[in-house]
């Protein structure tokens, strides 16, 4: 069944007030096939990604579309906090936002207001979009719009200082953690098990715990389930559509490539 994005919005809120832990993809294609493939293959949430994927705007409602009615729900990072193009991502129909590089409360502000029709915010009102059913949708969606999810990214150490202010925001939902960004901005690339940078997730999560908001991350590896599942992390997302293509076509080649290689010693 298809609902409107204040519908699944809601629904999706329901599923972590409850504790799920709830696993998400990030979509860099840019491609509707590729983002109904990741969503049968059993992710609850998705992000089509403007900041660092390979398509823009115009290809942000193709993916919304072929993800209506497979229970993963589409979720924009966009590329910043400008409020022309939260309104026309929120207006094509996306349940919630991802804003990367939030380093201070005022900024989180900033990204919530966009996501707000006046007085709460400056989004701009439109009657004809997708979002408000092309025109029949618009009442209900206005007096549900607060229930659509502001995702605030923590990619920084000045971030991670400010996470418990930038939990304590008004309209922030999850704080969700960029690894290789954080991990890049400590000089520590990558280095996952370094105390340090363990410290950093710890006190994420826990500002978000006692804010009432969930945290989120990408995982490095499915295998670090365990060890961020433990320090309270439910939003998690593991995999993107061109990495996990790569991997496999690089592993199949790959054997393929063994292969002819042990069949042509065989033959000498």
């Amino acid at each position: 069944m298809t609902l409107y994005p204040q519908q699944e919005a809601e629904l999706f809120r329901k599923r972590l007030a409850a504790g799920e832990t709830l696993f998400g993809c990030f979509l860099s294609f840019g491609s509707p096939v590729s983002a109904e493939l990741m969503a049968w293959a059993g992710y609850d949430w998705s992000i089509i990604d403007l900041e660092h994927g390979s398509r823009g705007e115009a290809d942000v409602l193709p993916q919304l579309q072929a993800l209506a009615g497979t229970g993963c729900a589409g979720f924009i990072r966009v590329e910043t906090e400008d409020r022309p193009r939260i309104g026309r991502v929120l207006d094509m129909g996306a349940p919630g936002i991802m804003f990367p590089r939030i380093d201070t409360p005022e900024q989180a502000a900033a990204a919530v207001s966009g996501m707000r029709y006046p007085p709460k915010g400056i989004r701009g009102v439109g009657f004809s979009n997708r979002s408000a059913g092309y025109g029949t949708n618009f009442r209900p969606y206005l007096e549900a719009s607060e229930n659509l999810l502001t995702i605030i990214q923590i990619e920084s150490e000045a971030a991670v200082q400010a996470a418990r202010q930038i939990a304590a925001v008004p309209g922030v939902d999850i704080l969700f953690v960029g690894p290789t960004d954080l991990s890049f901005s400590m000089g520590m690339l990558g280095e996952w098990d370094n105390p340090r940078f363990l410290a950093h997730l710890e006190h994420v999560a826990a500002s978000a715990i006692l804010e009432g908001k969930v945290p989120g991350m990408l995982l490095p590896t499915p295998d670090h389930f365990d060890r961020f599942h433990a320090m309270g992390y439910r939003f998690l997302a593991s995999g993107a559509d061109v990495v996990l293509l790569n991997n496999a076509a690089t592993t199949n080649i790959g054997k393929l490539h063994a292969s002819r290689a042990a069949a042509t010693r065989d033959l000498g």
